[in-house]
This record gives C-alpha cells, sequence and structure tokens, in this order.
C-alpha cells in the first residue's frame, strides 16, 4: 500500500499506578492512508486519546507504549531517535487538543505561538507565517484576522482559542493531524463553520487525520472510516456509512441510543411566585464597551432555565453578572425578591452561598495540589464553619450524594479521577455551600454522551432531592431537551425569545433560534454538506473570506 501514512500493530500501551504497570490499550491495530480521515470513537476512558498520542510515538507522563510497532511513512516511531521525531512533531505531524485554554502559552500572543513551528522547522520566515496565519484565521472564520493574533489567549474566547489552535496546526500544512475533540467547546452554529472549514483544509492539503470524539453525530460528517474502542480493546470498525447504519456490536448500539433521558417539563409557576433569581434589565460592559443589553428573566424554587446561543452571546458575562464578578453598569440583580449588592465583595457570606458555580473544564477548575477531600472541606469549612470530624464527615455525606465513595476518592487527587469523576467533584464543591440556586456553565460539553447523561441525571435527581434552582449554560441543544423546563436564547448581548421548553421547540421560532435548532448536527453523512449547500456555503473559506470582506 503505496498510499499508507500510519500503520500501528498490536500496540499495548500501560499505566503506572502506585508502582504497578496496568493496561490502558490491549494490542489494537490501526491504518491510516494519505487524505484520510479516521473516527475514533467510545466512552470516557475507552483508550481513544491514549491510541491517538501513540500514533505519535508520543505518550504522557505515566504511560508507556510496552508492545507492538508504530510505523509512520516508513518510519519506526518507537525505535526513533529524539532528534527524528523533534523534525517530525508540529512540521509533519501536528496534534490539536481538546482544553484550547490549557494548550497555549498565557504569556505569548496567538501570532507568535503560531509562527513558531513554521520557523523553527525551516518552512518559512516569521513574517511569511504570519500572513498565512491571518489567511488560516479567516479561513476559519475567527473575527479580525488580521488583528486577533495579536491579542493574548485570555483575550478571546473558548471557541476562538479552539479554531487559532487547529490554525496552528495546519501552520507547516502536515500530513496527519490528531484532532482529539477539537470542537467540543463549540456552539452548534460555530461548530458547523468549524467542522466545515476543518474538512475543507484537509481535503485541499490532502492531509490525514485521527478525529477523537465523543459525538457521532460530528463524526459521521468527518470520518471515512471509524473504529470504536472500549476499555482499551476494539469493538469494530467499518466504513462511515457502512457503521452508521447497520452497527455489528451490541456496544456499539448502545453508543448510538444514549440521550434517552428527557426529563419532563415542570409545571409553570404561580403567577405571584417570587422568583429565587431575577435578572432586571441588565446592561454590563468590558471597558468601555456593552456586551449586555437590557438583559431580564426570571428563575423560580426548583426549576431549571437553559441559557444557550452561540460564543459570544452573553450567556457567561450573565452568569458572572449574578454571581457578582462583573457588576452591571445598569440593571438589577434579586435574591428571593431582595436586591443583591451589584459587586460580589459587598455582599454578605449569607448571599455568596446562596448563589454558586459549577464550570465547564474541571481539569482547570480543580487545584491539582490537593486532595479531593481538601478541595471539597474548603467550602464546608468556609459557608458552613465546620472543623475536624464534622467536616470531614459533612464530606463524605456529599461524596456519597455525587455516588462516589468517600473511601475510595477522599484522598485522591485530581490527576487520578476520569473528566466525569472530575465534574462530579465540581457538583460536590458547590453543593458543599447549600445554595438555593447554581449556575452550570457548559457542564457535559467535555464529556462523552454516556458520561454526560449520567452527570445530568445526577443534576436532576439532586434537584429534586435538595429543591434547588438551576440556570444551565449550553450550546447543547440535545442537553436542553433532556433537563430544561424554560429557554433563554441570547445572541449579541441580548435576549431574542424565551418561554417554555415545549413551545420553544416548536415552530414559529425566532429566526436566530431557527438557525440554532437547524445547525444541531445529525446522524447523516451528508448532512453538514446538504446544509452549506442549502446556505450557499458550499466553499466555507470563501464564504468567511466574503463574509469578512
Amino acid at each position: 500500500m503505496s498510499d499508507l501514512l500510519v500503520e500501528m500493530r498490536d500496540v499495548r500501551i500501560e499505566g503506572r499506578s502506585d508502582d504497578t504497570w496496568n493496561p490502558i490499550i490491549k494490542g489494537v491495530d490501526l491504518t491510516l492512508k494519505k487524505g484520510e480521515v479516521l473516527g475514533l470513537i467510545g466512552e470516557s476512558g475507552a483508550g481513544k486519546s491514549t491510541l491517538g498520542l501513540a500514533a505519535m510515538g508520543f505518550c504522557r507522563d505515566g504511560v508507556r507504549i510496552s508492545g507492538g510497532s508504530v510505523t509512520f511513512d516508513g518510519i519506526d516511531l518507537l525505535a526513533a531517535s529524539a532528534e527524528t521525531k523533534r523534525q517530525l512533531l508540529g512540521k509533519r505531524i501536528a496534534y490539536v487538543a481538546q482544553s484550547a485554554a490549557a494548550s497555549f502559552n498565557p504569556a505569548h500572543k496567538l501570532i507568535d505561538q503560531h509562527t513558531e513551528a513554521p520557523v523553527q522547522h525551516g518552512v518559512s520566515s516569521k513574517a511569511e507565517s504570519a500572513e498565512d496565519g491571518v489567511e488560516l484565521y479567516r479561513r476559519l472564520r475567527l473575527p479580525n484576522p488580521e488583528e486577533i493574533g495579536f491579542r493574548y489567549p485570555h483575550q478571546v474566547s473558548g471557541g476562538q482559542l479552539q479554531r487559532a489552535m487547529t490554525a496552528m496546526a495546519m501552520a507547516c500544512r502536515p500530513d496527519l493531524i490528531i484532532f482529539d475533540e477539537p470542537t467540543t467547546a463549540l456552539d452548534v452554529t460555530t461548530q458547523i463553520e468549524v467542522l466545515a472549514s476543518i474538512r475543507d483544509i484537509v481535503e485541499q492539503f490532502d492531509t490525514a487525520a485521527i478525529y477523537i470524539t465523543h459525538d457521532l453525530a460530528v463524526v459521521a460528517q468527518m470520518a471515512d472510516r471509524i473504529k470504536v474502542l472500549l476499555k482499551g480493546d476494539e469493538v469494530e470498525e467499518a466504513e462511515t456509512r457502512e457503521m452508521l447504519s447497520h452497527p455489528q456490536e451490541d456496544y456499539t448500539k448502545s453508543l448510538w441510543a444514549v440521550r434517552e433521558f428527557v426529563r419532563p417539563a415542570k409545571p409553570a409557576p404561580a403567577l405571584d411566585a417570587t422568583p429565587v433569581i431575577s435578572v432586571q434589565g441588565v446592561t454590563a460592559a468590558y471597558g468601555e464597551i456593552d456586551v449586555l443589553h437590557d438583559v431580564s428573566f426570571d428563575i423560580h424554587a426548583g426549576r431549571t432555565v437553559a441559557v444557550v446561543g452561540e460564543s459570544g452571546s452573553g450567556k457567561s458575562t450573565t452568569a458572572r453578572c449574578i454571581t457578582g464578578l462583573l457588576p452591571p453598569r445598569i440593571g438589577r440583580i434579586e435574591l428571593d425578591g431582595e436586591a443583591l449588592p451589584l459587586d460580589y465583595r459587598k455582599r454578605s457570606r449569607h448571599q455568596l452561598r446562596q448563589i454558586q458555580m459549577i464550570y465547564q473544564m474541571a481539569d482547570t477548575a480543580l487545584n491539582p495540589r490537593q486532595t479531593i477531600g481538601e478541595i471539597i472541606g474548603r467550602p464546608v469549612e468556609f459557608y458552613m464553619g465546620l472543623r475536624g470530624r464534622a467536616k470531614r464527615d459533612r464530606v463524605a455525606d456529599l461524596l456519597e450524594q455525587i455516588e462516589l465513595p468517600a473511601k475510595q476518592y477522599l484522598h485522591r487527587l485530581p490527576s487520578e479521577l476520569s473528566g466525569g469523576q472530575k465534574q462530579r467533584i465540581g457538583i460536590a464543591r458547590a453543593l458543599a455551600a447549600e445554595p438555593k440556586f447554581i449556575i452550570c456553565d457548559e457542564v457535559t460539553s467535555a464529556l462523552d454522551q454516556l458520561v454526560a447523561e449520567g452527570i445530568l441525571r445526577l443534576l436532576a435527581r439532586l434537584q429534586d432531592e435538595l429543591g434547588l434552582s438551576y440556570m444551565f449554560i449550553t450550546h447543547d441543544l440535545a442537553t436542553v431537551r433532556s433537563i430544561a423546563d424554560e429557554v433563554v436564547v441570547m445572541k449579541d448581548g441580548q435576549v431574542v425569545e424565551q418561554g417554555a421548553k415545549a413551545g420553544m421547540f416548536k415552530p414559529p421560532h425566532h429566526p436566530y433560534t431557527d438557525l440554532l435548532l437547524s445547525s444541531v448536527p445529525e446522524m447523516d453523512p451528508d448532512w453538514l454538506t446538504n446544509l452549506l449547500t442549502e446556505r450557499g456555503l458550499d466553499n466555507i473559506g470563501d464564504a468567511a473570506v466574503n463574509k469578512m470582506d
């Protein structure tokens, strides 16, 4: 096979825990031709990312390739010298990580980081690479492509940072790219453009790719073939259309059937009921620029309000206003009918306790140097005043509430937990304050579908048991269907539509709501192509250029 680019045979990979090596990948084969896209799917812990990194001849700390062979374009990566690998990585082999925020150097501008690999590998000069970077930013529909590269990572949104990392991976026009959940953090409308841009660039430059994802509808748009993994073993592999229409194994069929959990919406609150949280005419700014414009909605006791919209629509900024981290320029925030001080530093401890947050990226939200007991114990002590044995008992109770046995998890570090387990710890930390209201900021977006469903079921149970109210920030409309009672749709810092869930999913819609609903990927390999044609975006790169012009 002269066009064979990657060949992995009987690859076995182990991870070290307490001086014991345990199997992660158990003898998996993988082949990839030039210009071909292979989708790797499976639940959390299946070994997808580990196998993808091994295709680069790379392992994370505490992990080793214990057997098999890995060949890239005839080069034995397991026997190759460090210098040979340095020449390949970044130039002929590139990697796009799931967490863009944790992948960029916060001290350097985006364009400086973009030009580093082309300059070091002698592909182009810094000026040429910077010019090419602007063109890639434009193709990936980043705003102000000529200027955005001069920002630091913290000055752009998560979705924009993810696209900047994809552009950086393409800087040397590699032969192989490992995409590790590259659209996880993106809203559905942005995801379409990024997926189309990735597909366009891969096809244009005949780049091979391993596309790792837990979103089956996404992999259907991107992959020529799909390989399913479970606990380090290959379950099955087939051409994409064949896999989607006729999966052979029961486990694969179970992946196709996830997201069956849909919680019935609760009856509407009484007209005279006092909301737990009321946002009234809030306008807020970053510096001199208003980013929220007259935002108003209520959240009642025991109910879940989903706030949806594309990246930059103002969802998380509204949450910052409610928590007091960003005092509004105009407007009022009420808790149980009483006005809250707009700055959190002026709120009482009781007021602070009532409003808690669960964050999107559990990896960066938990202190890596503290044990689980210390992470949960801190708010127990701060808000509830418990110490000693009473504090330990309360932490153990909270771990039991989130279905993680205290004996097994109390003394572990976050690095010893899976993504779903880390998110459960974030939930326990929020519960430690015994709040009335919790803001869930994209809490399932980084999780595979099976784990995400477990988190949604847990949140629903806790709401019923504790009478909690949720503001659920999400770009995943399947999550909205699963858990919401009411929906607030935001765009450009404004509320464009709001109402009960049942009404929001039935026409007529606001045009923007209709755009969101039509942008949810479907399990059809032709869905993305048909949608782009329908919207007149057959070539997403040209469309982005025209839109910028």
